[in-house]
């Protein structure tokens, strides 16, 4: 069994008034020990509890069994190692465990969506343990407060990082139960908030690591080191906004350059992987390509060209061929090779059927050319965020349309998480496409390293 790290007072604390409390959340900053926390408080009093039935819970039935049951290998599986086996109640992912007051069942579930609250009826749940509850459906949520009505000792945790203010998730869930706790002292409502200070797992070293890839006045230094619920507001990408030129370079900057036995000039350092990102115009928007080179495996990224067709009503899919023909020869011309990857939007599949004949009828590859994965839109300002600021990212300075654009991309006031996609100036066209130059390789840039 591995044992976890000490608690921080706070966790100790919060831990100690689990025992009186039927309603725990913990929330915070990432990073903050609150699922070893939460997970440890659940398998404590799982073993004297006197239901047999208990539920754990995520957006999805893998978040649970990622965030739970592993939990970076303290989760509710290795409290109980040998002691419990996975299999199936029902038809249903559970986990069979071995306590001190007999065998219990531990079902598996996925929260996220409309209707999944249909996956949890029929049983009367003892303990229910939801992570990043902020992010399941509210229909679910209130299930699993039916379900625990007639448990012998109710209990139910959440867990969740931070969201805007205003968020559903405080105003139609929490506020009630805030409300009720300070009316009668003994209401069992119990909230913590945890930060990475209080991860006793992490050395001042690794905590200073992990700072030094946030901008301190960003929206996502505010949430995800201070754990605080802030509005994500104005201006996207402030710093860049305000001074552009750290994460600029020239074109000299690229390559070192040697002189071949020819006489001609060489590249001694090959980019690991060259891609475009296209996003297709129409309704007043413009058709935008973006190139995209990665040295050092994924470490490092470099925005290499950029070119467009301007705004029109329509789509012609004619020209955008033509344009598209354009820009991959000059990419092989410039850069010695083949993009590795050509990523379209994924949504305009006959554009991407159109662009793959054109290529072909040039002779030129045409397999790599495969339509963008497509990630939520609030995770990509924060990607390239946290790429810009550990110097990861840089674009040449002759692409001035996506220079432009990132410095006047807003959040929309009434999506917080997400860019304005007012598209002023044809901003959302250049970011897009800029985006699709890597969303593909998201999980191999790492992010969190």
């Amino acid at each position: 069994m591995n044992i976890p790290a000490p608690f921080s007072q706070r966790q100790y604390d919060y831990f100690l008034r689990c025992i009186d409390s039927w309603f725990n959340v913990a929330e915070g900053g990432k990073r903050g020990g609150k699922n070893v926390l939460q997970t440890l408080v659940f398998c404590a009093m799982l073993e004297t509890h006197k239901n047999k039935i208990h539920l754990v819970a995520g957006v999805s039935n893998a978040t649970a069994k990622l965030n739970i049951l592993d939990c970076d290998g303290y989760g509710l599986l290795n409290y109980f190692e040998g002691r419990c086996r996975e299999g199936k109640y029902k038809d249903r992912d559970c986990v069979y465990v071995k306590t001190k007051t007999g065998e219990k069942v531990i079902l598996v579930s996925g929260g996220g969506k409309d209707g999944d609250e249909k996956l949890i009826k029929g049983n009367t749940y003892g303990m229910a343990y939801v992570t990043e509850a902020n992010e399941c459906h509210t229909k679910f949520l209130k299930e699993v407060f039916d379900r625990t009505i007639s448990s012998s000792d109710r209990k139910i945790f959440h867990d969740l990082n931070p969201k805007e203010e205003e968020h559903w998730y405080y105003t139609d869930i929490l506020k009630f139960h805030e409300q009720n706790q300070e009316k009668d002292k003994n209401y069992g409502y119990n909230y913590g908030h945890f930060t990475i200070v209080d991860n006793m797992s992490l050395t001042d070293e690794q905590i200073k690591a992990v700072l030094k890839t946030y901008e301190k006045e960003s929206v996502w230094y505010r949430r995800d080191i201070r754990g605080e619920r802030a509005v994500a507001e104005g201006i996207i990408f402030v710093k860049f906004a305000n001074n552009a030129e750290p994460y600029l370079y020239n074109d000299d900057e690229l390559f070192d350059i040697a002189t071949g036995l020819d006489g001609k000039p060489k590249l001694k350092k090959y980019p690991y992987k060259l891609t475009v990102g296209i996003d297709f115009g129409g309704n007043g928007s413009m058709t935008t390509f973006v190139a995209a080179a990665y040295f050092n495996r994924y470490h490092d990224i470099r925005i290499v060209e950029e070119a467009g067709i301007d705004k029109s009503p329509d789509i012609d899919a004619d020209k955008i061929c033509k344009k598209f023909i354009e820009f991959y020869n000059l990419i092989i011309d410039k850069y010695g090779r083949a993009p590795d990857w050509i990523f379209p939007d994924s949504a305009a599949t006959t554009m991407i059927n159109s662009l793959r004949s054109a290529a072909r009828k040039e002779g030129l590859p045409w397999q790599n050319i495969a339509g963008c994965y497509k990630n939520e839109l609030s995770e990509r300002p924060r990607m390239w965020d946290i790429l810009l600021h550990t110097g990861r990212l840089k674009i040449n300075r002759r692409c001035t349309k996506l220079i432009a654009a990132l410095k006047a991309l807003k959040w929309d006031e009434k999506k917080p998480n997400q860019p304005e996609d007012k598209n002023i100036g044809n901003c959302n066209d250049w970011w897009d496409a800029g985006c699709y130059t890597m969303l593909d390789f998201e999980k191999y840039i790492g992010l969190d390293k």
